[in-house]
This record gives C-alpha cells, sequence and structure tokens, in this order.
C-alpha cells in the first residue's frame, strides 16, 4: 500500500531514538524508521522546503506534493533525523522555539522525559500524576468534552493522552502543573544531568541553516495561543524571531515560516503572523476546524499528517 496524498501538506516529526543518547519513548521512531517512511511516501512527492514555499506562492502545488518538518528543536532531530535528511539531499522546516537557548528554558522536553522514562508505560505515569491533583478532575472533564474534541482530531493521541492534555493545559496553571512534575521528580530522585542535551543548542541551529533546512517560528516559550491575548500572542512571536535573528545572524525578514505549537491558534495569531510578514505556518492536523471554509484555508494554515499516522500504515 502506497501513501496516497489528496492534497498538498506537511509530515510532522517530534522524537526520534538510537537506543543509546536517545532512548525510545512514546511516539519516538529510530533512523530505519524515518528511511522506510520517506521511500513509503516516496521520495518524489518530498519537496525541499523553499521549493514548498515558492510553489505555493505560485498555486503549482500538485496534491502529492508534501514537505517534512520538525517541531520543538529537539537534540534527537539533529542527531539522528538531520543526517537521513542529509543523505536523501531532503531540505526541510524546522519550527523552534527559543527559551531553550535560554537559562531557566521551558520544561516541555525534561517532563517528557521523565514521564517516559521512570514508568513502566505513560498510563502509569498518568494514574500517579493525578494522585498529585487536588480537585474535582472527573467533574472537570465532563464539563469540557468540547475542549476533548479539539486534541481529538490529531488522531494520534490516546483517551488518556486526551485526558491527561486537558487536565495539563485547562484544569492546572502553569505553575501547578510545574510544581506537581518538580515533586514527582523528587520522588524519583532523578539526576538532573539526564536532562541535558534534550534540545538543541545555538551551535545546532546555525549547522541545520547553514545545510540550507529553513527555520521557523514556534513562539518563544511553545505556548497555547489561543489562551493568550493579542499582546501575549505577539510578545511571544516577536521574541521568538528576534532570538532565531540574533542566532543565524539573519535579517528578520529573512525568517518567513513557522508552526502553530500545539495546533493552537486563532486569528490575533494570524494578525501577528501576518504583521511579521510570515509567509507559511502549519497546522497539526489533516482536518477541516476552527472557521476553516477549506483544508489548506491560507498561507498560515497549511495542513501537517503526523508521522505516527503514516507509520500505522506502513505496519499494516
Amino acid at each position: 500500500m502506497k501513501y496516497i496524498s489528496k492534497f498538498p501538506h506537511g509530515i510532522m516529526f517530534h522524537h526520534f531514538h538510537d537506543g543509546k543518547l536517545h532512548s525510545k519513548s512514546q511516539g519516538s521512531i529510530s533512523i530505519d524508521d524515518l528511511y522506510r517512511l520517506i521511500k513509503y511516501i516516496g521520495r518524489k512527492n518530498i519537496l525541499n522546503a523553499d521549493e514548498f514555499l515558492k510553489k505555493y506562492k505560485a498555486k503549482k502545488l500538485e496534491k502529492s506534493d508534501t514537505c517534512l518538518t520538525f517541531d520543538d528543536g529537539i537534540k534527537s532531530q539533529f542527531d539522528i533525523a538531520l543526517p537521513v535528511l542529509e543523505d536523501l539531499k531532503i531540505k526541510s522546516f524546522f519550527f523552534i522555539y527559543t527559551n531553550i537557548f535560554e537559562k531557566g528554558a521551558d520544561d516541555l522536553e525534561k517532563f517528557r522525559y521523565f514521564r517516559c522514562n521512570y514508568f513502566d508505560s505513560v498510563n502509569e505515569f498518568y494514574k500517579e500524576f493525578y494522585k498529585e491533583i487536588d480537585g474535582d478532575i472527573n467533574l472537570f472533564l465532563n464539563e469540557n468534552k468540547k475542549k476533548a474534541k479539539a486534541y481529538n482530531i490529531h488522531n494520534f493521541y490516546s483517551l488518556e493522552d486526551i485526558k491527561f492534555r486537558l487536565i495539563r493545559d485547562y484544569f492546572l496553571s502553569k505553575d501547578e502543573y510545574k510544581n506537581i512534575m518538580l515533586s514527582m521528580i523528587k520522588k524519583k530522585a532523578v539526576n538532573e544531568k539526564e536532562f541535558k542535551n534534550l534540545a538543541i543548542n545555538r551551535n545546532d541551529l546555525r549547522k541545520m541553516h547553514s545545510l540550507g533546512h529553513i527555520i521557523g517560528l514556534h513562539t518563544h516559550n511553545h505556548v497555547l495561543c489561543k489562551k493568550l491575548n493579542y499582546e501575549n500572542q505577539k510578545y511571544e512571536y516577536v521574541t521568538c524571531i528576534s532570538k532565531i535573528s540574533e542566532i543565524l545572524n539573519i535579517p528578520i525578514d529573512k525568517i518567513v515560516s513557522m508552526g502553530h505549537p500545539f495546533g493552537s491558534y486563532n486569528n490575533d495569531t494570524l494578525k501577528v503572523l501576518k504583521n511579521l510578514n510570515i509567509q507559511m505556518g502549519f497546522r497539526s492536523s489533516l482536518h477541516i476546524d476552527r472557521n476553516m471554509k477549506k483544508i489548506n484555508n491560507s498561507p498560515l494554515e497549511i495542513a501537517r499528517q503526523d508521522h505516527s499516522i503514516i507509520v500505522k500504515l506502513m505496519n499494516r
């Protein structure tokens, strides 16, 4: 069975494993999986990032055209995926949230590493996590079934994944979630050194750029944009584009792409991005959602398929 595309879109990647420096975790794939996936899609159907953007602007994309996108600036992308891209001469989009380059960076990858490596399963982690929460989470979940649908459109989350994300993102404040996670980490006596090298560094970013990959925005703090007002969203993206410009030593107007963190955005987000002259933005699903009229509703709402869905198709 071949991968059949009904419209041009991006393929979304996050984590990779090699059994050495980068351990296997929920949703991660190996170097062999990546080679197989590219072959399954068809190398001829994968455009370089700049070509995908150029063809879109010229309205010349074919329905079979895809591009590869990598979110979050994860170190395993640099160590495992980048050599594959260079071997196959594929230039991709890398969407970076920029607080990873600062001291006291966001704990997104730190907390993910913990839940994937210190429990027999991710569901075991969820059970232990819920024990730490004060309040009626079942009542909250029953009252927020509409929010659950927003996660469900991605297709790659299990019901337990959706439950956890709802509680993390809407029931708890950011500080409450962080404090619970830090408390759980302390109870497990985790060595902080394990959390090093989870994210790329400045030199890694410069290397990817020098190889011809397109570096794009992913906010500064990897936030749910639709929870923020216009000014706070503007801060996130202005900070992000300024940091990338500084690190790569390129003008701000040379940074033209982005990916919506968590697939979360609203009309204010689109206004911010247009004011920054961002030419292409990627969502996190293949579905028509929000108030969209078509699948690739605008240059800032290009559809993406998560790699995990393709892996499932490959393994049928």
